[in-house]
């Protein structure tokens, strides 16, 4: 059984958002690219709550007609190919061949959801999916990619999360601009 894995962009002050729901502020140079889909590629399954799954499901499929740019070219095809989840307690069912779980006890449904997929899950996005799975203990890993940038204000990584130990597992710099942070639970 592989990991659950919870990775994160979040500015200098800790939000993931700006006060506007603003997501215009990471940039993905080259290293931190290469990196994204070094793990994205080893991922068993994509995790996603309902709100960063209605932002993915719009974009990755028509990705090429949008973008030119290269990260977004080379992950597009990763995205349709990789199976995916749903974490909600509104939706009953998705597109593009998702599993939605979480409209019961969602400690069931994770259980046998990892009984089923032999990998690593890797949970990204926003903080509703990943704040409900660190509350139960299921997040092995998070992985925090700070970028330098301050927002001021928006949506908080893992807000009202009760305290959790965590132990601090690696770091390293990308494109002499952000700095990823890879913690596990202590």
């Amino acid at each position: 059984m592989g990991k659950v894995i919870y990775g994160v962009h979040v500015s200098v002050d800790g939000f993931i958002e700006g006060p506007n729901g603003e997501f215009d502020w990471p940039e993905m140079g080259e290293e931190l690219s290469a990196y994204s889909l070094e793990l994205s590629e080893r991922a068993a399954a994509f995790v996603y709550g309902r709100r960063v799954w209605e932002m993915m499901s719009f974009y990755w499929p028509q990705a090429e007609s949008i973008s030119d740019h290269p990260h977004d070219l080379a992950f597009a095809p990763i995205w349709r190919r990789t199976p995916k989840v749903v974490v909600s307690r509104t939706l009953a069912e998705a597109d593009h061949g998702a599993r939605v779980v979480g409209g019961g006890d969602l400690a069931t449904e994770w259980a046998a959801l990892r009984a089923e997929i032999d990998g690593d899950l890797l949970v990204t996005g926003g903080t509703g999916a990943a704040t409900a799975l660190a509350a139960l203990g299921l997040v092995d890993e998070f992985q925090v990619i700070v970028h330098p940038v301050v927002l001021g204000g928006g949506r908080q990584v893992l807000p009202d999360l009760a305290r959790q130990e965590l132990r601090l597992v690696g770091t390293r710099g990308f494109d002499g601009r952000s700095v990823l942070m890879r913690y596990t639970r202590a």
